[in-house]
C-alpha cells in the first residue's frame, strides 16, 4: 500500500454505469468504503442507486466533496484523459491513488494526475457487464499496467474481491483488448448471425436461442476441459468438403452470414486440425479472392 494508506482504502467510484456500479457493490460487500459513486448526470446516478441499494455509498455528482484515498475511473475510453484534466483542480493528488478501467488504454490517459503526485494505473476485468447484470468478480482475471505503487494497490484489492490479477505491458494492451473482445462481444455477434440464419428458415430468434444452449454449453465445457483443438468437430474438422459447399450454396443469400462463416472457417484451417485443408481454402476462397 501507499505509505499512510489504511490496509482497505477509501474508494469513490467515477463512471456508476454498469462496470462502475458491479464494482461499487463487489468493494462494499468485500469491506472496502466505497464512500462516493461519482456520475454527470442526476440520471445515471438515480439508476446506480436503485443496484447499488445494499452499498453504503454516496452518489454524488462532485468529486471535491469525497475524502476518497482510492478514485476508481470507470467511464468509456474517450472520457478518460479528459476527466483526468477535469479532476487535476479537484483534489490534493499527492498520496492517492488513481485507477482507470479500460482494456484498451494505458496508465498514461492518467498523466494530469500522475504529474500532480498521484500514483496510478490501468486495472481492467476480463469481465463483460451489461445493464441489469451484475456478475461476480470471483476467480475473474484483471490485467494490471502502471505505477509499481498503484499495481500493489490494484493487486491487493483484486485478491481481496476474490479475483486474480496479472500484469500487462503498455505496448500489449490494444492486443490484450482485442482479445477479450473476441471473448465476449464477437461471440455474441457470432450467436446474433446464428439466430439471423435461424430466421431464414423460419425459427424464431428466441426459439432460436434456446435450441442453441445445450450444444454452446457442451462446447463451452469441452473447451475449458480439453482446449480448442480437442473441442473442435464438425465438417471442417472431418474433411467434409461437400458439405462446407452446401452451406456456403445456402449462405449466399445472408452475405453477412457468409462473410462471418468463411472467416471462421479459414481460422480453423489455421488454428486447428482440419482435413483437406487445400480443398476447402479453395472451396471458400472460389478464383482466387
Amino acid at each position: 500500500m501507499l505509505p499512510g494508506m489504511r490496509a482497505k482504502p477509501r474508494i469513490a467510484i467515477v463512471g456508476p454505469g454498469n462496470l462502475g456500479t458491479a464494482l461499487a457493490l463487489s468493494l462494499a460487500e468485500a469491506g472496502f468504503v466505497v464512500d462516493a459513486v461519482i456520475g454527470r448526470s442526476r440520471k445515471s446516478l438515480r439508476e446506480a442507486r436503485q443496484l447499488a441499494k445494499r452499498a453504503a455509498v454516496l452518489p454524488t455528482t462532485d468529486l471535491g466533496t469525497t475524502q476518497s484515498d482510492l478514485i476508481w475511473i470507470c467511464v468509456p475510453d474517450s472520457q478518460i484523459a479528459s476527466a483526468a484534466r477535469t479532476f487535476a483542480t479537484k483534489l490534493a493528488w499527492t498520496g492517492r491513488t488513481v485507477f482507470h478501467s479500460s482494456g484498451a488504454l494505458t496508465s498514461d490517459e492518467l498523466d494530469p494526475l500522475r504529474r500532480l503526485g498521484a500514483s496510478v494505473a490501468s486495472v481492467h476485468p476480463l469481465m463483460t457487464f451489461v445493464r441489469g447484470t451484475r456478475p461476480s468478480l470471483a476467480g475473474v482475471p484483471f490485467a494490471i499496467e502502471g505505477d509499481p505503487a498503484a499495481a500493489r494497490v490494484a493487486r491487493l484489492i483484486v485478491r481481496d474481491l476474490g479475483g486474480s490479477s496479472f500484469t500487462i505491458l503498455k505496448k500489449y494492451k490494444p492486443a490484450y483488448h482485442a482479445w477479450g473482445t473476441f471473448a465476449s462481444p464477437l461471440f455474441t455477434a457470432l450467436l446474433a448471425t446464428a439466430e439471423e440464419l435461424a430466421a431464414s428458415v423460419g425459427v424464431r430468434r428466441k426459439a432460436a436461442r434456446q435450441r442453441m444452449i445445450p450444444i454452446l454449453q457442451q462446447t463451452l465445457a469441452n473447451y475449458a476441459a480439453f482446449g480448442a483443438p480437442r473441442a473442435f468437430s464438425g465438417p471442417i474438422i472431418r474433411g467434409d468438403v461437400e458439405t462446407v459447399r452446401r452451406h456456403l450454396s445456402v449462405l449466399a443469400k445472408l452475405p453477412a452470414a457468409m462473410h462471418v462463416y468463411s472467416a471462421l472457417a479459414m481460422a480453423a484451417l489455421q488454428y486447428l486440425p482440419t482435413k483437406s485443408k487445400s480443398t476447402i481454402r479453395k472451396t471458400l476462397r472460389p478464383s482466387g479472392r
